[in-house]
C-alpha cells in the first residue's frame, strides 16, 4: 500500500476527513518533525497534534507510521537535479552523482535513519536509479554490473553521511564541537596506547603526526579541503570501477 500511494495510485477519501487535511501536508509535517526532533519523534499522533487534528482521520491518507516514513523519504530525496551537460564520461557523472545524492542526505540526516526494508521503488528513488545508471552508459559494462556499481557507490555514500550523522549526535549529546571532540580523542588514544609500550607501534607513529587530533580534514597531511575524507574514499571506489571497466573493454 505504500507505493501505490507513493505513486498516485491509491484511492484518496472522498468524503469525511478533516478540511483543509491532505497527504502532502500530513508528509510535510512528518518531515519537519523529523527535521527539528528525529525520526523517532514522527508518530501518528505526534503529526496529527501538529496538524490540529485526531490521529484517526490521519489513517484516512495513511495507513501506518511505515506508510507514511515511505512517503517522507520519497518527497525529501526529491527529482534528482540535472546533471550539467559539462559533466562527461562515466566516471564524471557518476562522481556528480555521488555527490549530489550526499547533499540531499547531509540536508535531512534522519533519512539514514529510516530502515531499508527493500530495493529502491518508490517515484523519486527510481529517477535517481535511472540517473546512476544513465551516467554508466559509456562505461562499456554489463547492465548488471551497472546496477552492482550503483549500489557500491551509494552504500558508500549513506555510509559515511551515517558516520557524519553519528559523531553529530554523539557531540551535540556531549555539548562539544568537532575540534575539542578529537582533540580529546587523541588525547585519550595516547594515554590508552602509551601503557602498553611496543603494542601500537602504527598507532603510535599515527598519533606523532598530530593528524588524529584534528577535526577538519583541510588541517591534515594532504588535505586540500574539509570533504578531503569523501573526495579520498569516493576516488578509491571509483579506481576499482575503473578497473573493471577496463576488463570489459578488453
Amino acid at each position: 500500500m505504500s507505493l501505490e500511494t507513493a505513486w498516485g495510485l491509491r484511492e484518496r477519501p472522498s468524503k469525511g476527513p478533516k478540511p483543509g487535511l491532505s497527504l502532502d501536508r500530513i508528509v510535510d509535517a512528518g518531515i519537519a518533525i523529523a527535521a527539528s526532533e528525529g525520526i523517532g519523534a514522527v508518530t501518528m499522533g505526534r503529526v496529527a497534534k501538529a496538524l490540529g487534528a485526531s490521529p484517526m482521520s490521519l489513517y484516512r491518507y495513511v495507513s501506518a507510521r511505515d506508510e507514511l516514513y515511505v512517503l517522507m523519504q520519497d518527497a525529501a530525496t526529491g527529482t534528482p537535479p540535472g546533471m550539467p551537460a559539462e559533466v562527461t564520461g562515466w566516471r564524471a557523472r557518476l562522481e556528480w552523482w555521488a555527490r549530489a545524492q550526499r547533499e540531499v542526505f547531509r540536508r535531512h540526516l534522519w533519512l539514514v535513519r529510516i530502515p531499508i526494508t527493500g530495493p529502491p521503488a518508490t517515484p523519486h528513488q527510481l529517477e535517481w536509479m535511472e540517473q546512476g545508471l544513465a551516467a554508466l552508459d559509456d562505461s562499456g559494462l554489463e547492465e548488471g554490473w551497472k546496477l552492482s556499481v550503483l549500489m557500491l557507490v551509494g552504500g558508500f555514500v549513506r555510509n559515511e553521511v551515517t558516520l557524519m550523522a553519528d559523531l553529530d549526535a554523539g557531540m551535540r549529546a556531549e555539548g562539544r564541537g568537532p575540534d575539542e571532540a578529537m582533540r580529546q580523542y587523541a588525547r585519550k588514544v595516547d594515554a590508552l596506547t602509551s601503557t602498553a609500550p611496543g603494542r601500537f607501534p602504527s598507532l603510535r607513529r599515527l598519533l606523532a603526526t598530530g593528524v588524529l587530533g584534528v577535526a577538519d580534514a583541510e588541517d591534515a597531511e594532504g588535505a586540500e579541503d574539509a570533504e578531503f575524507e569523501f573526495e579520498f574514499g569516493l576516488g578509491r571506489v571509483l579506481d576499482g570501477v575503473a578497473v573493471l571497466v577496463g576488463e570489459a573493454g578488453r
